[in-house]
Parts: structure tokens; C-alpha cells; sequence
């Protein structure tokens, strides 16, 4: 089974759509899953970090699991965020996500308590052995307080069910010495380094880009694979102000008002992250403007 095949090539972090009153918006997941798949994602990512994981309680997830998987059936993948602090608590959310339907599971090393490398490892082997689904590892130390290391994805490749890597560790180095060693399939977890993860061996990512650029990933993807550097760079350098615009301020909040702005659906973001303010907004337009992107429904 090839990478495409089990998790997707172009995958976007998708944000969970809102009410005003910060209920979950069904239909504008739905509408929204689907707008994706349209726009050229062969796989969402939900449940995680940009879909507001941390404030969304698990029947949420599980229902935002089902909702994906019935409005975007066999079109994409849906790989399905269950990573917490809490081991028991993370094999629960797996076990209920498999049985929503996921084709897969994102999971994050655990935060805050700073397990050692042992731990973190054990709860990775724990998840994993929690269901029959393929599992994507996330490493994002500038979130969890703990990179993972060389050696602890080396000893988790070992397991047959984690199979992935969602990279945002911005550590080329580190990613060299696993891909060389492993044979790991490598995502991209931070827009800034597509294109050089792709120059290692990486197989596709998981964007925040992708809810506004996921047509330009494919090509530059495409390229690279192709053999047309000069092409997949000048995409890529052409993406550059979407992912400096988002990342601006928290990437939740800037990606629901860049979608906003689109008129298509986003929703307010649950405290205690708030809603773009107006010169967010304002520098964002000019970012999106500055990369070819529309800002109007």
C-alpha cells in the first residue's frame, strides 16, 4: 500500500466550522470537507490542532468524524486527531474515531507533563495497538515542550500500524537521519518547508495552506515529481505570503477568517483563542492579495 493510498498526498488540517454561538456547524463541515476535496485534497486531517482539538469534547469529535467520512466518502482519506496527554484517554478517542469510520489517526506527542522519550514512545505503541487504522505521529515541539528524537522515531517505525510522520519540528537534519534509516512516510506539517521536505524524501502534507492553495500543492507536488524544479519552486515561492499570512497570528483564527472572507464556512473560534482583529484582517487580505488568493465571496 502506497502512502496516497492509505493516507493521501494533500492533506488539509481542516478547521472545524462554528456557530455564532460556538455550537459545531455539521453542515458547514460537510460543505466545507467537500470544498476541500474539490479544491484538489485527496485527505483531511480533523480533530487536530487547526480543527480546535483541545476545546471540542469527544462525542464532538466523534461526530465531526462521521460528518467528514458521509460528505466526502471514498474521495479522501480522513485521518482522524486523537493525540492527548493522557494515554487512556487517547486510545478511548482512537477506538471511537475507528469506529466513526477514520481512515486513520493523528497523534500528537503527549504535552505539557513532558514524558521521556520511553513514555512518549509507549504512548505511541499504546494508540497504535488501540485499532487496526494506520497511525501518523505528530512531532511539534513548539506546542508539546518535547521533540522527538532520532532514535524514538527509528524504535516507532518498528511498530506495523505507525507508518507516518506529520513534521513540524523544522529540523532537517533530524528528518534526514529518520528517512535515511526508515521507511516512514514523511508529511510536511509546516507550509514554510514543503518544498524542502519534498527534496528529502517526503511524500505530501498536511496544510493549513491547503483550505486556500490545496489546487497549487497538487501541481507543485506533481512537479517535483516530475522532474520540473524550476516550476515546484516558483509555486512554492508564490505560496510563500499565504503561509506567512496565516501564521501571522493563531493559525485557526487567521485560516477561519481568510475562509470567512471567502464566504465560505468558518465560524468564530472557541476561547481562548479570539477572532482576527481588524488590522489582522486588514494585513491579511493584503497577504492573500500579494499571493493571488481571493478575499471576496
Amino acid at each position: 500500500m502506497t502512502p496516497t493510498e492509505a493516507l493521501g498526498s494533500v492533506l488539509t488540517a481542516m478547521i472545524t466550522p462554528m456557530t455564532q454561538d460556538f455550537d459545531l456547524d455539521h453542515l458547514g463541515a460537510a460543505t466545507l470537507a467537500e470544498d476541500l476535496v474539490a479544491l484538489g485534497n485527496d485527505g483531511l486531517v480533523i480533530n487536530g490542532t487547526t480543527g480546535e482539538a483541545s476545546t471540542t469534547t469527544d462525542s464532538e469529535k466523534a461526530e465531526l468524524v462521521r460528518t467528514v467520512v458521509a460528505a466526502v466518502g471514498r474521495r479522501a482519506t480522513v485521518i482522524a486527531g486523537v493525540g492527548t496527554n493522557d494515554t487512556r484517554h487517547s486510545v478511548e478517542l482512537a477506538v471511537a474515531a475507528s469506529e466513526a469510520g477514520a481512515d486513520g489517526l493523528l497523534v500528537v506527542t503527549p504535552y505539557y507533563s513532558k514524558p521521556s522519550q520511553e513514555g512518549a514512545l509507549a504512548h505511541f505503541r499504546a494508540v497504535a495497538d488501540a485499532t487496526e487504522l494506520p497511525v501518523m505521529l505528530y512531532d511539534i515541539p513548539g506546542r508539546t515542550g518535547l521533540a522527538l528524537t532520532v532514535e524514538t522515531l527509528l524504535r516507532a517505525a518498528e511498530h506495523p500500524r505507525i507508518v507516518a510522520v506529520k513534521d513540524a519540528k523544522g529540523d532537517l537534519l533530524a528528518a534526514t537521519s529518520v528517512l535515511r534509516q526508515t521507511d516512514l512516510w514523511w508529511y510536511s506539517g509546516d507550509d514554510g518547508l514543503n518544498l524542502p521536505l519534498l527534496s528529502l524524501g517526503a511524500k505530501g502534507f498536511v496544510s493549513v495552506t491547503g483550505h486556500l492553495v490545496a489546487d497549487r500543492l497538487v501541481t507543485m507536488l506533481a512537479a517535483f515529481r516530475a522532474g520540473d524544479n524550476d516550476l515546484a519552486r516558483d509555486l512554492f515561492f508564490g505560496m510563500d505570503p499565504v503561509a506567512t499570512g496565516l501564521f501571522r497570528a493563531p493559525a485557526v483564527s487567521m485560516a477561519k477568517v481568510a475562509l470567512e472572507l471567502q464566504g465560505r464556512p468558518a465560524g468564530p473560534p472557541r476561547m481562548p483563542l479570539l477572532p482576527a482583529d481588524d488590522d489582522q484582517r486588514a494585513q491579511l487580505v493584503l497577504d492573500l492579495s500579494a499571493a493571488g488568493v481571493r478575499t471576496a465571496p
